[in-house]
């Protein structure tokens, strides 16, 4: 069987264009994630996976569950997923959205780990050089983990960036036993 990514990539697609056709990206990917939150609620997760439902009646309980948030387009896919059987890939064709969305803003979402609390002027610095080495907007998202020791973790996307104490100490550790 096909992974669930790969189901939903088509459809992720499909709403994507017709967003992007409608200038409506924001309000889609409002949409998206909101029915993504609905589907993968357990309750309505074992509803949705109920033989007792035809998919006409699946996909007017989501969009009912949903309310007056929906677009009508949005509430079509809705319809053509229950068609389809391929309501629970909600999550992955939100997620999908999100990247296509993404790439087309030229933006990408950052997060920055460290052991311990950065000043103003320090994330800024992070932040210029992340726009300058992935040529794009950036969207950061600070933490503190405490697990690091020292120095910084940086997600962006696929990339990582380990410039930790611990992430440093473990390839010692692994080259030393190689």
């Amino acid at each position: 069987m096909a992974e669930s990514i790969t189901l939903a990539r088509p459809y992720a697609k499909a709403s994507f264009e017709v967003a992007l056709a409608a200038g409506e990206l924001s309000v889609w990917s409002q949409a998206l994630k909101l029915l993504a939150d609905v589907a993968a609620n357990e309750t309505v997760r074992r509803t949705m996976l109920s033989p007792a439902l035809t998919a006409a009646e699946q996909a007017s309980l989501l969009v009912e569950l949903c309310g007056d948030e929906l677009l009508p387009k949005a509430r079509n896919l809705v319809r053509l997923l229950a068609e389809n059987k391929r309501l629970l890939l909600l999550p992955e064709i939100s997620q999908l959205f999100e990247a296509l969305k993404a790439n087309q803003e030229m933006t990408v979402d950052v997060e920055l780990s460290t052991a311990f609390e950065l000043n103003k002027e320090v994330v800024n610095k992070i932040t210029q050089a992340l726009q300058t080495r992935l040529n794009r907007a950036i969207n950061l998202q600070t933490r503190v983990d405490t697990y690091l020791i020292g120095g910084a973790v940086i997600r962006a996307g696929d990339t990582v960036i380990d410039s930790s104490v611990r992430g440093k100490l473990t390839k010692l550790a692994e080259a030393m036993n190689s």
